[in-house]
């Protein structure tokens, strides 16, 4: 079997891990791939350690959040140059699956002679624009997709396009739980793992900091991060100004957040728009407990009161609220906490566990389509 992945970015972010997991299972299961992805990256060297083909497809970053009048103008451009190389790929390999793992690429997917290819379109987050979601809204349609999401809250506005979709949250690797004492002393570390983006809410985090000042004296704060795909670098300044007024640790951005969490008493996830927060569950095997805002697919994940904590609404008035209040339970309560989310991980949130749902996807896609055309074997090095 033949499957063509494509992904818009090739730096390594939450939505490339898991493209690396689906890779991984698709080679243990024997099946050949091929990656197309813009050139450079983290994510291409990942790729090519797993001695995997991969090439280049020309997908040029836009401005993130609005998009600029050249963003705009370029993309015609953009998309038929993309047609084309999707186009070249398919006409050496007879695919019999086309998995797309960002929305930017599905109209060029849409528009590529196919062939008897299925479409698959992995959903890792909303798409906040208006024009964009209709854009990839009417892609999915044309393509008669089907749609994989990481909550059902990324699915819901997609469901109208489709007639196939199915919720498979992400997976983490075990990210080393140990029992924590917290608060001893009065000391607790609270940080905030993620790229720097509006979106992560880290000046919300910040301005929470600040509305607690004199409230924990012997509270650390740690964000560990740094801006990609595109984050505005006004932003970015912002938040480092702020931090360091605030005597806020910055740690740079870790592809392995293990040590990272390891040092932590508390992770804040402070999204204002999340699909699932893979950060979370990451969190969740470790044992640090986690307060999240109440955004996108995070309630799905985070059980307040049992298995993290939810603010009352997405305010830095709200999270200081929650982290003066988790200052001030019991350590066995937190404790409690960390266990009931250690089982979730365990139950729910695996790397395997996440394996054996989408290789069932996957052959479910397969054996409901045609019969399996000819194929030419993908060389696995290049």
């Amino acid at each position: 079997m033949n499957i063509l992945f494509l992904d818009q970015f090739s730096d390594l972010g939450g939505a490339q891990q898991v493209l690396l997991d689906t890779l991984d299972a698709v080679t243990e299961r024997g099946w050949q791939a091929h990656v197309m992805i813009p050139a450079g990256g983290s994510l291409w060297d990942e790729i090519r350690l797993r001695r995997l083909t991969v090439s280049r497809i020309p997908c040029p970053r836009y401005r993130s959040g609005t998009k600029s009048a050249a963003d705009v103008l370029r993309f015609p451009s953009d998309l038929w140059r993309q047609v084309r190389a999707i186009n070249d790929r398919t006409s050496r390999y007879d695919y019999h699956l086309i998995y797309v793992n960002g929305p930017r690429l599905l109209p060029a997917v849409a528009l590529a002679d196919r062939g008897r290819a299925r479409i698959l379109f992995h959903a890792h987050s909303h798409v906040p624009q208006k024009s964009a979601a209709w854009v990839a809204g009417r892609a999915l349609h044309h393509a008669s997709a089907c749609v994989v999401g990481c909550s059902e809250s990324v699915l819901a506005p997609l469901r109208r396009f489709t007639g196939s979709s199915q919720s498979i949250p992400n997976g983490v690797r075990d990210m080393g739980f140990h029992r924590r004492e917290f608060g001893r002393g009065g000391r607790w570390r609270i940080g905030l793992i993620g790229r720097i983006a509006p979106e992560k809410g880290q000046m919300e985090f910040l301005q929470a900091i600040q509305h607690l000042r004199g409230e924990l004296p012997q509270g650390e704060f740690v964000i560990c991060g740094a801006p990609l795909f595109g984050t505005p670098d006004r932003y970015t300044e912002a938040v480092h100004a702020m931090a360091q007024d605030l005597s806020v640790r910055l740690i740079p951005w870790q592809d392995d957040v293990s040590h990272v969490l390891r040092m932590l008493d508390v992770l804040v996830v402070p999204s204002k728009q999340e699909g699932m927060g893979r950060v979370a569950v990451e969190a969740f095997s470790a044992g640090v407990p986690v307060i999240a805002f109440p955004t996108g697919g995070i309630p799905e994940v985070v059980v307040d009161g049992r298995t993290g904590f939810l603010t009352r609404d997405a305010s830095p008035e709200a999270l200081a609220e929650a982290l003066w209040r988790i200052a001030r339970m019991e350590a066995r309560t937190v404790q409690q906490v960390a266990l009931n989310a250690r089982k979730a991980w365990r139950h729910s949130y695996t790397v395997t566990t996440y394996k054996e749902r989408v290789t069932r996807l996957l052959e479910t896609l397969l054996s409901a389509g045609t019969s399996e055309p000819e194929t030419e074997a993908l060389p696995q090095r290049r």
